[in-house]
């Protein structure tokens, strides 16, 4: 946690209104779907639909609402309505239907994210499955559960034995260069797996389901309770920030189990990944 007002407030309660909030905005999410679905509005052939943009906004708008019912005068940055741009103080940060795509596919492997950061840094978060109902949560100091069951990331300690997520850029041009990088790291690692959700790929290292996961381009709204999620059970994290002199630029996100995290961050270098 960061210090000052990070250490006045109670990051369990935070956590508790996130859960409650991102459950209902969920169950929202999915009923805008299945009413699209039943009215036979689903149209996968161009990239803004209007099922899309109607659950986007409706779900972030009930999150907006219950916030300023249940913490009434504190900011939100979220995806569909911007925010305030100043990190300082207690934020709120959502994404309301994160794997956009696979929503308006019927994939069933998209997210409500919801997470409430101080002075820029998560401290208290949840992520929400509205397919399968699955609560993704985390506290800062008070570790990270799926369900009630705390999570711990794997024991990898060799990155040509570890399963990697990644994800890929809407940009045609930076997709490319993406690609180009998976190339240069498949022969490094075990797999590589692409699923289109950041907030769930991160909750998967937190798991243990995937090992470590790397992505350029994010926003905050992508990882902030996801990020925390995946720290909480342990996995080591390197965020997006500008200024950043490692040589993987300032877009970068890179989350792994201990045990592979420099393997990995390594790997990235000698791929260029800091260039896409």
């Amino acid at each position: 946690m960061c210090v000052g007002l990070a250490n006045e407030v109670d990051a369990r309660a935070l956590c508790e209104v996130a859960v409650r909030i991102a459950r209902e905005a969920a169950e929202l999410a999915r009923t805008v779907r299945d009413k699209a679905v039943a009215d036979g509005s689903v149209d996968t052939k161009s990239t803004e639909t209007d099922v899309v943009t109607a659950g986007d906004r409706a779900v972030e708008r009930l999150v907006r609402e219950r916030l300023a019912e249940l913490r009434p005068g504190e900011s939100v940055l979220g995806e569909e309505e911007g925010g305030e741009g100043a990190l300082d103080g207690l934020r709120w940060v959502v994404d309301p239907i994160d794997g956009t795509v696979n929503y308006l596919y019927g994939f069933p492997w998209y997210s409500v994210s919801l997470a409430a950061q101080v002075d820029g840094r998560s401290v208290a978060g949840a992520v929400v499955e509205p397919a399968s109902g699955r609560v993704w949560s985390a506290a800062a100091g008070h570790g990270a559960y799926l369900d009630g069951r705390r999570l711990r990331v794997s024991a990898a300690g060799r990155l040509d034995l570890a399963l990697i997520g990644t994800g890929f850029s809407y940009s045609v041009q930076r997709r490319s260069a993406q690609a180009a990088v998976v190339s240069r790291l498949m022969s490094q690692v075990r797999d590589i797996r692409r699923a289109g959700v950041a907030s769930l790929d991160l909750c998967a290292v937190a798991a243990g389901w995937l090992d470590g996961v790397f992505e350029v381009g994010l926003n905050r709204w992508d990882w902030a309770a996801g990020a925390l999620i995946a720290a909480e059970a342990g996995a080591e994290l390197r965020l997006p920030a500008p200024g950043s002199a490692d040589g993987l630029g300032d877009e970068m996100l890179v989350c792994a189990a201990p045990g592979i995290a420099k393997e990995l961050t390594e790997a990235l270098l000698r791929a260029d990944a800091g260039s896409v």
